[in-house]
């Protein structure tokens, strides 16, 4: 058995935290120790409006079982201001699940300007504002956690949500440069793709598995994953009805034409199914060993 995950003294950001994931996840850090920072701008899951009162409700069962936390109410479009509230509060920044998102599902071709820039704005532009804020102090510091949530719609795609899977996978190509910059700083990044039954996803999925999905039973990896015990980053990680599986890319191993002679489109599709042949696939982790069999096929025919 491992030793007991402690968050003591560490403080925790966690946006969109009014309800359903982010909910869950607040608590679940603040009974393992952690100060947080419930953030909510409390408005609907297209977008619209703002309300305190889901932030300073989540703030009021964090403290009635004795845990510590602060509300605060700012878009993560202002993400400096979130961060301002937590070293004002508890002066540093340990942890950030950036949690916060809408949806404005719409078919491609239906989708107006609108629809594309406000997803873009929430889920991108948000946690990029939030983590800009708060990178410097956990460099200064030489620790730090930071969790994105990616979706399922990114990374397989999902009828209708163009712009919200783009917005996911994008927070995945984040994730995975900021574990490169981060890893000396002592700085680790990791994202999440989870499966919950909140209001977002109240009416997508059938009622009777909807009941069974839990946004408790995402948390638990969120709050491993803010902890020492994870030294894993720029991994990304399926999570929901009590089911964790870890995601990684698969390549084929391909076929190389000779670059001196170039190569015509009919070539390619005479070796077009060998290109898509996934035995004995390769899994590049990084882009020197995604280079590898480009650069193997350059020595192979020498220019001299």
């Amino acid at each position: 058995m491992s030793e007991p995950v402690r968050l003591q003294d560490r403080v925790v950001i966690v946006t969109g935290a009014g309800g359903g994931l982010g909910r869950a996840h607040a608590l679940l850090f603040a009974g393992h120790g952690a100060k947080v920072v419930v953030n909510d701008l409390g408005g609907s899951t297209h977008g619209e409006g703002a309300s305190a009162s889901a932030a300073d409700r989540v703030v009021e069962e964090i403290r009635a079982a004795g845990g510590t936390a602060v509300a605060n109410h700012d878009s993560v479009t202002d993400g400096g201001r979130i961060v301002e509230q937590a070293l004002d509060s508890f002066g540093r920044i340990d942890v950030l699940v950036n949690n916060a998102g809408i949806l404005r599902d719409k078919t491609f071709h239906k989708m107006d300007d609108a629809d594309w820039d406000q997803v873009y704005r929430i889920h991108v532009e948000g946690a990029y504002k939030v983590t800009h804020a708060a990178w410097p102090h956990m460099r200064e510091q030489n620790w730090g956690r930071v969790i994105f949530t990616a979706s399922t719609s990114g990374i397989y795609g999902n009828f209708g949500q163009a712009n919200y899977g783009m917005a996911k996978l994008g927070l995945y190509g984040l994730t995975r440069t900021l574990a490169i910059e981060g890893r000396k700083h002592g700085i680790l990044v990791n994202a999440i793709a989870p499966t919950g039954g909140t209001r977002m996803t109240e009416g997508l999925i059938p009622q009777q598995v909807f009941e069974r999905l839990k946004p408790e039973l995402i948390s638990p990896l969120v709050v491993y994953l803010g902890s020492e015990h994870c030294q894993d980053s720029g991994q990304l990680y399926e999570v929901g009805g009590g089911w964790i599986g870890k995601l990684r890319w698969e390549r084929s191993v391909g076929v190389g034409f000779d670059p001196r002679e170039g190569f015509t489109p009919e070539q390619v599709a005479d070796h077009w199914a060998q290109i898509g042949d996934f035995e004995g696939a390769l899994h590049p982790e990084d882009s020197l060993q995604a280079l590898q069999q480009m650069m193997a096929n350059l020595q192979k025919y020498p220019l001299s």
